[in-house]
């Protein structure tokens, strides 16, 4: 009973953090960079991988998320894991314990970073979140702060978030 208590409260952190993800985002939206800096957007633009579509993103985060991938490919899939190899692993074991499902809807892009809208579901309880991936070494990654945040709602941590 002990243990079931945790994975429901483990669960309802990480729909909770994903909620308050999706309401935080909005504001970055509002505040995307001013138009009289095109010249560095496109600039910056030129280094960017190109912007990954809905199912692209979809696949890179089940991998992420999946126990069965091997640490070695997920330090590639989450921003900064190499401070912390364990926080991939630590990431996808929260997600397991709690039976959460997501699926990548939509995608924009914001420069060097992208912004997946996803369904997560949670006890059969599903809803609408923002996954914030960024560009790292020529590809997208989900974004470091995000997962710390899910990690610190399952009362897990990780050196990297503390870096």
């Amino acid at each position: 009973m002990k243990k079931t208590g945790r994975i429901a409260i483990a669960g309802l952190a990480i729909l909770a953090a994903l909620s308050m993800t999706a309401c935080g985002d909005d504001d970055k939206k509002s505040a995307a960079k001013p138009a009289k800096t095109t010249t560095s957007v496109k600039a910056a633009a030129s280094n960017l991988p190109p912007t990954p579509s809905a199912a692209e993103l979809n696949t890179e985060l089940q991998r992420a998320l999946d126990p069965a991938v091997p640490v070695a490919e997920k330090l590639e899939m989450v921003q900064g894991a190499q401070a912390d190899p364990e926080l991939p692993v630590r990431l996808s074991e929260a997600y397991k314990q709690v039976n959460a499902k997501v699926e990548v809807t939509d995608v924009t892009a914001f420069g060097d970073t992208v912004n997946a809208k996803a369904k997560f579901s949670l006890n059969g309880q599903e809803n609408i979140v923002d996954v914030p991936f960024v560009a790292e070494n020529g590809k997208w990654k989900v974004q470091k702060t995000w997962a710390c945040q899910m990690l610190s709602l399952a009362n897990l941590q990780s050196v990297a978030c503390t870096a």
